[in-house]
């Protein structure tokens, strides 16, 4: 039993010496670039992605799945013309759209023909939004709204299917500041709440043209809250002194280690006042028709009265919102950063150390339920 547990605790040592080797290879890595430039954040490139086309495949594959083989055989040729016809239908449609642009309409336009279906219907340009305290996907966000707006043709809209608890006002405000750049320039946005858009995720959603959350999906939060903890009196109690010099009354109301003063305190629940004040401001020029009083106390509600309070407009997923639109080209949009050589071997390094964690720990476990020595 001895020799078990001795080479267990040896083989342990030398996996933790491995990880913790490859680990700070990567995190210094990860650090810097092998360049020695910086990245400004906008260099990469927007993956683009055919979600109807991928549902398209996959309710064939279900169609087909029950057929005999003759019935299988006629299906697929019925299908490949169905995809011919609507091929054609989709270079004549970008033909039409390039001749649209070198010249101005006229009304001999109007005799060349109807327009076609997906001229009418337009696409849809599907972004999503999982944010976290800071805001950090607001630089994606901007750069796949610039790209919308410059590839705007009538008939197209956006879906942004929107995940966040909230988090810095200012980062959440300028993400809202963005997806108001859709609206000012005419393109129809709708809002998808699956989980949770609260506080500063609301904050984004509220700029939308029509919001849909699902049943139990968690709405609201028009409130602020700041929570800063204070170590005087335990570092008053140790003998520890701190000088804080600011030049300005109120350059800083609460300290983390000074003494807070009643004044100190009075004013930063002011300042909590004006941007609580600012926020309903937004949501009210957004959505006119809420009970301000009501619902800007700070409280979060499920989608069924999010929507009965008029904070949302209709109960449903984004997954029923897009498949009521699968006729049409659906295309998802992701912004990619670029990374340099280090952040790049720093991921690598990261998922190789979970998938080793994870087969050294199944290693170890075999082998004592086996009582072998490692």
């Amino acid at each position: 039993m001895t020799a078990i547990f001795y080479g267990y605790a040896l083989f342990l040592l030398e996996s933790v010496t491995v990880l913790v080797a490859l680990g700070l290879a990567g995190l210094w890595l990860s650090s810097r670039s092998f360049g020695g430039g910086g990245d400004d954040g906008d260099e990469g490139r927007i993956l683009v992605r055919r979600l109807d086309l991928g549902l398209r495949e996959q309710v064939r594959h279900l169609r087909f799945a029950g057929l005999a083989p003759g019935e299988r055989r006629l299906a697929e040729k019925a299908e490949a013309a169905a995809d011919k016809q609507r091929d054609k239908l989709d270079k004549q449609r970008a033909s039409r759209a390039l001749e649209k642009g070198r010249k101005e309409p006229s009304a001999g336009d109007e005799a060349s023909g109807a327009p076609l279906p997906s001229e009418v219907q337009g696409r849809v340009f599907v972004l999503d939004f999982v944010g976290d305290l800071a805001a950090q996907q607001v630089t994606g966000l901007r750069v796949l709204i610039d790209s919308v707006i410059a590839a705007f043709r009538p008939g197209d809209e956006v879906l942004l299917r929107l995940e966040s608890p909230g988090g810095a006002v200012h980062g959440y405000g300028l993400a809202g500041a963005q997806l108001a750049r859709l609206r000012e320039s005419g393109i129809p946005l709708t809002i998808a709440v699956d989980k949770i858009a609260a506080s500063g995720g609301y904050m984004m959603a509220v700029v939308g043209n029509s919001i849909v959350c699902a049943p139990f999906a968690m709405v609201g939060s028009i409130g602020v809250v700041a929570t800063l903890p204070n170590f005087h009196k335990l570092l008053q109690r140790h003998d520890v002194d701190i000088e804080l010099h600011t030049a300005g009354k109120f350059k800083r109301t609460l300290t983390v280690v000074g003494e807070n003063t009643e004044e100190g305190r009075q004013k930063f629940r002011e300042d909590l006042d004006v941007i609580h004040s600012a926020f309903r401001d937004w949501v009210g020029r957004h959505r006119p028709q809420l009970d301000l009083d009501r619902v800007s106390t700070g409280e979060v509600w499920l989608g069924e009265q999010a929507v009965s309070l008029g904070l949302c407009d209709s109960v449903g997923t984004s997954d029923a919102w897009l498949l009521a639109r699968r006729e049409r080209p659906l295309l998802h949009l992701r912004w990619q950063k670029k990374r340099n050589v280090g952040e790049r071997f720093g991921l690598a390094i990261a998922d190789g150390l979970s998938g080793v964690a994870g087969t050294l720990a199944d290693r170890a476990w075999a082998r004592l339920a086996r009582r072998e020595p490692f």
